[in-house]
């Protein structure tokens, strides 16, 4: 396989995968701790391939991860669209943290999420969510090393067989 194909293959299964986890259902208790998947990964490839995750494809997979979940249109790709600019706009200080300080920024661009998603969905009527709305972000923060490392581990594999 191409060394081209084989990026190309790492950054669409990553993506795939992001979209399958934020999809699976988990039991009502554990809910408000799943992190935001979608935004890790596109947060990983921001930092690390810039070149292919602009603007418009943080857009582009809302408006896809937006038609998969069924929430409202536009919401998800508004939130990746912000998280995306603060990454592209900071990435060449936060490329070089260390994993743990990356975990802090992680901790803080997914809380300016929910304060985004919280102002989408205040526009739109619904009610204040509860507090255990706040507890997604910490573990976003606390699953970023893992996501970081996996990521990174499978490119550097593919860099090994070329």
């Amino acid at each position: 396989m191409s060394r081209l194909r084989a990026r190309a293959w790492l950054f669409g299964g990553s993506i795939a995968c992001a979209l399958l986890l934020q999809l699976m259902p988990l039991p009502p208790l554990l809910q408000p701790f799943k992190p935001y998947w979608i935004g890790l990964v596109l947060v990983y490839w921001a930092i690390e391939a810039p070149e292919r995750v602009g603007l418009g494809f943080a857009f582009a997979l809302g408006v896809a991860a937006d038609l998969l979940s069924g929430e409202l249109l536009g919401e998800q790709s508004l939130r990746l669209l912000v998280l995306a600019f603060i990454v592209l706009r900071f990435r060449a200080r936060l490329r070089f943290f260390p994993v743990w300080q990356q975990s802090i920024a992680v901790l803080a661009l997914l809380l300016n999420d929910r304060i985004v998603m919280l102002m989408a969905r205040g526009f739109s009527g619904e009610p204040m969510p509860s507090p255990s709305f706040w507890f997604a972000p910490l573990t976003g923060m606390l699953a970023w090393p893992f996501v970081f490392l996996l990521i990174d581990d499978l490119r550097a594999r593919l860099r090994a067989h070329e």
